[in-house]
């Protein structure tokens, strides 16, 4: 069999680049292949370390290959590039994942499992039938709002205005066919939605960690099922500041000289999950008043002080911490410190 100490790919739907090192400075082995020379190189090829980015496909691959008995280990695209030499095809970023791999301070993606990525869809999909909702509900306020019919804001109203429309003798007959179209969307969407949700949950509960991230306050079988699915692996993170940045909820820095300059949030990472953990945030700060313990005291003395956008985000960052600890011990949230007056 062929041997190497490490290898590049650069992944695609049907070409597929390699790039291939026998030893540190010895012979590079460069090769196209497709889908099923793919199979067939690495099946010739001992058992050796395998760098691609994480980028579409990135985990069904890293699954067939360590199937195979390669050590594969996926990289952000971002922090791949700076290896990239001049000139951008596909045999330059190959050469890159074979050098990035080997750096010592590169980081790693964890491989997801198929059923983890089976969540993920699920929610990804659940996240574009909510963008669809909204946009119908949009535009069946905006025509009618032409028509001096609006109702108040929230998705609970929809059917109200819809029933208004459809009972306005003033309303003309293509205007109301309009309607029922948009009318009929949007209740398509919501059976699906709530059909999805019910699959999500019934994830939910058969995942441990899932469940124990479930007792966190704000944190529901939603948010839950998708970090369970996202970072399977908490161990992969040093502490719960690291995993907070991860998703984009830590300052940023421009720090020089020893000064320490910290601004807004990244933004950088998981956005979805960002999203999330922010929206169950904003829930909290509605009933932290009414409750008791550590963590709500802090909430109480951050609203204090600090605009509720703020609060909101600061306390989404307490909560991505809280997640980490939790799936790191295996220890159930401490209800006294958020509970019932």
């Amino acid at each position: 069999m062929k041997k190497f100490i490490r290898i590049g790919v650069d992944l695609a739907k049907n070409c597929f680049q390699v790039h291939a090192l026998e030893s540190e400075g010895g012979r590079i082995v460069s090769r196209k292949l497709t889908r099923a020379g793919m199979f067939k190189f690495f099946g010739e090829v001992a058992p050796c370390l395998v760098g691609m980015e994480a980028c579409g496909s990135a985990h069904y691959w890293a699954r067939e290959l360590t199937a195979m008995g390669h050590q594969v280990k996926l990289m952000p695209p971002s922090y791949v590039k700076p290896y990239v030499k001049r000139g951008k095809n596909d045999a330059v970023d190959a050469e890159a994942c074979c050098e990035g791999v080997s750096r010592p301070t590169m980081r790693f993606v964890a491989i997801k499992s198929a059923e983890q990525q089976a969540t993920l869809t699920l929610h990804k999909t659940r996240e574009l039938l909510t963008k669809q909702r909204t946009m119908n509900v949009n535009a069946l306020r905006g025509h009618l709002s032409e028509f001096g019919l609006v109702a108040a804001k929230g998705i609970e109203n929809v059917k109200e205005l819809v029933a208004t429309a459809r009972d306005d003798a003033r309303l003309p007959k293509a205007a109301k066919a309009c309607v029922a179209l948009l009318a009929g969307q949007i209740a398509a969407l919501d059976a699906a939605i709530l059909a999805i949700e019910k699959e999500i949950k019934g994830v939910h509960a058969q995942d441990e960690m899932s469940r124990l991230l479930d007792t966190i306050p704000g944190v529901g079988p939603i948010i839950a099922s998708a970090i369970s699915a996202s970072a399977p692996d908490p161990n992969v993170f040093k502490s719960g500041r690291d995993f907070a940045a991860w998703l984009g909820l830590a300052p940023r820095q421009n720090s020089s000289g020893g000064k320490d300059k910290l601004g807004a949030i990244s933004k950088r990472g998981n956005r979805y999950l960002r999203k999330q953990l922010v929206v169950g945030a904003t829930s909290l700060l509605r009933v932290a008043a009414r409750r008791r313990g550590a963590l709500a005291d802090w909430i109480v003395a951050m609203q204090a002080k600090k605009p509720a956008r703020h609060v909101s985000v600061a306390l989404a960052n307490k909560l991505a911490r809280i997640a980490w600890a939790v799936a790191k011990t295996g220890e159930l949230f401490r209800k006294e410190s958020f509970a019932r007056a």
